[in-house]
């Protein structure tokens, strides 16, 4: 039945207290009023939330890595080609640094001779005794130079002395020769004289004779002198082509002997040459022959062989076994995009989530999330990687909680990188209008943030 008009109306008929339906409708004004109590509660809750701190983060996903670049996992390569003959490890095994972990044999033919290096040797002792000749014949011919030069240099004196002896002699002939003519000057005056005085009766023809014979020994002894005189010049020239013969005599000798020196040198020198040479090949065969054992650059655990099996042949620098070290300090890679590259800072607090460790993260209130840990920045790339991205490399933050033991390189993980405190409202401004999050320089290489948590941590 409805109590749709006065006549027909059934109020009086039930009691309406008697149903709870019934009395929410009865206290109609009471209930308008709470609903308003509780709508004005919800508008003062909504509008003082818009003015809570929020924190402004960048998301990247990123795995974990080794902070070191030696600490991270590598791959061993053969710096030789050759053949697999002998494996020593196999993969999960733990070696120490130097350990041997694989055999290669020889596979080119220069060195197939198990005597190479013997050979070798008594090569570099052939050609070194040779050296050594030629050493000593440049130092007996540079002795022969020195002699031969001594012996120059004494008989040039010696033929000077010599010249020196002629141009007195000459010297002396000449003055014998000035008196020998003034000798028969002399004497052909005087036979003059004779000659007047016999004709005027005063001297005997005896007399006249012998002043004749007088005039002709003088005559004589003028030309004899003379002769000498000429001998002598010719002595004294005789000496200084002498001088000069000498001199081209010994010069031919010692450049004939500095010749042959040099060309001794020249050949001790080549032969020097062929002994680096083969002592260089003889350290090459040495360091290859040491190359035929693989061994193992650090402490580290065998994770991946990349070549298996025996009489395999891998090529020079061909990848064969992977090796993770043993000892590494944990780091996180992250990556941002360009947008975001100018807001990180080396410095910068990171929370990080690993995959594998449940967490809950309020993006904006990082300090009521759980199962997050802490980071901070320790390096930046300044140039995009591969994927059009920046790397970023977070170390675990000293001051934080430390990174699960359970954490091993290559694990992922998720990460939030901790910007300035805003307003919720400009937050959702922000992020309606789809601006990045708002820039800043942190001072001496730290953030704001960064820098209050620290001195809250202080006080």
């Amino acid at each position: 039945m409805l109590n749709i008009s006065p006549k027909n109306s059934i109020s009086n008929k039930i009691n309406r207290r008697n149903y709870g339906s019934m009395r929410v409708f009865l206290d109609e004004a009471k209930m308008q009023k709470s609903r308003k109590r509780l709508f004005l509660t919800f508008i003062v809750f909504i509008v003082g939330a818009l003015f809570l701190p929020w924190t402004q983060n960048i998301r990247s996903k990123g795995y974990v890595t080794s902070l070191q670049p030696d600490q991270r996992p590598q791959t061993l390569q053969s710096v030789i080609g050759g053949r697999i003959e002998a494996w020593y490890v196999q993969e999960g095994d733990f070696v120490r640094k130097g350990d041997t972990i694989l055999y290669i044999s020889e596979i080119k033919d220069d060195y197939f001779d198990p005597r190479l290096l013997e050979r070798t040797d008594a090569q570099i002792k052939s050609k070194s005794s040779s050296q050594e000749n030629y050493g000593q014949k440049a130092q007996a011919l540079e002795t022969q130079v020195r002699a031969l030069r001594e012996n120059r240099r004494l008989k040039l004196q010696q033929t000077k002395n010599k010249i020196k002896i002629n141009r007195l002699k000459v010297t002396a002939d000449s003055i014998d020769l000035v008196a020998a003519v003034t000798n028969e000057e002399i004497a052909a005056a005087q036979m003059k004289r004779m000659d007047t005085l016999f004709n005027q009766g005063l001297y005997s023809r005896t007399d006249l004779e012998k002043r004749r014979q007088k005039l002709q020994e003088t005559t004589s002894k003028r030309v004899a002198q003379e002769s000498k005189l000429l001998a002598s010049r010719n002595e004294l020239i005789n000496a200084q082509v002498e001088l000069n013969f000498v001199a081209a005599d010994y010069d031919s000798k010692i450049s004939k002997a500095e010749s042959e020196r040099y060309a001794t040198l020249s050949s001790m020198y080549s032969t020097e040459a062929e002994v680096s040479k083969l002592e260089n090949k003889y350290s090459n065969y040495e360091v290859r022959t040491s190359n035929y054992y693989l061994t193992a650059p650090q402490d580290g655990y065998i994770t991946k062989a990349v070549k298996t099996g025996l009489g395999e042949t891998v090529k020079e620098g061909e990848k064969i076994v992977s090796i993770m070290p043993a000892d590494y300090d944990l780091a996180i890679e992250m990556y941002v995009r360009p947008l975001n590259y100018p807001l990180m800072h080396v410095g910068e607090e990171v929370r990080i989530q690993f995959d594998g460790w449940p967490a809950i993260f309020f993006s904006g209130w990082p300090g009521v999330s759980v199962g997050t840990f802490g980071g901070r920045i320790v390096a930046i790339d300044n140039f995009t990687s591969e994927n059009g991205t920046y790397r970023i490399l977070v170390a675990p933050d000293p001051e934080a909680v430390d990174w699960p033991d359970g954490i091993r390189p290559g694990a992922g993980a998720k990460t939030f990188a901790l910007l300035q405190d805003v307003p919720v409202w400009y937050e959702i401004w922000r992020q309606i209008n789809g601006f990045p999050a708002d820039f800043y320089v942190p001072e001496n290489g730290d953030s704001q943030k960064s820098k209050d948590a620290k001195q809250g941590g202080k006080k």
